[in-house]
């Protein structure tokens, strides 16, 4: 290798071109854009997926089905050996202190807490999701576990539920069979 051969031909501030600058320059008259043609006008430009009059990729290739991968929640998960790690005893985890503590960063709808590791301290722990295992170290060391509601989760429809239960109840008291007319 010659070490002189490495940066010859490259030009750092390379000028640029000027075009329609007379015949002498090589680029005047037409511009280097030819004679006539639909690229000689002005505002000529080709679509994205313009393939030269060739059926464009996007029409050859069939479509079929349907996925939901696109509107799955982003679960993000902490091991409790994390938590062991970044946490003193009797702390309190929730998605926002493991955000301060720069262990969750970046958007999630769901944080579940997973049960890999060793535990030793008493800690409160907030979360989406726990696992058995995780549900399990934690409470053993005398923690507790508190769950959170899932973004875009909808809330329990309790109140209807008991309204159904008491009308079925009643309807029932009333067609028992027991009245005689």
């Amino acid at each position: 290798m010659i070490l002189d051969d490495v940066h010859r031909g490259i030009q750092k501030n390379k000028k640029r071109k000027r075009v329609g600058r007379g015949p002498g320059s090589g680029h005047g008259k037409t511009s280097t854009r030819g004679h006539k043609g639909y690229y000689s006008r002005a505002g000529a430009s080709r679509r994205a997926n313009f393939e030269g009059g060739q059926t464009p990729l996007a029409r050859r290739v069939a479509k079929r089905g349907f996925s939901n991968a696109r509107f799955a929640k982003t679960v993000v998960i902490v091991n409790v050996s994390t938590l062991e790690q970044r946490f003193e005893n009797g702390d309190t985890v929730s998605p926002e202190t493991l955000a301060d503590k720069r262990v969750l960063s970046g958007k999630y709808d769901v944080l579940k807490v997973l049960g890999d590791g060793e535990l030793t301290k008493k800690l409160v722990v907030k979360a989406h999701r726990f696992s058995k295992s995780a549900e399990a170290a934690i409470t053993s060391k005398g923690g507790t576990v508190e769950r959170l509601a899932e973004r875009g989760a909808k809330p329990a429809d309790e109140p209807k539920a008991a309204e159904a239960v008491a009308d079925t109840e009643t309807t029932g008291a009333e067609t028992d069979g027991s009245e005689t007319e």
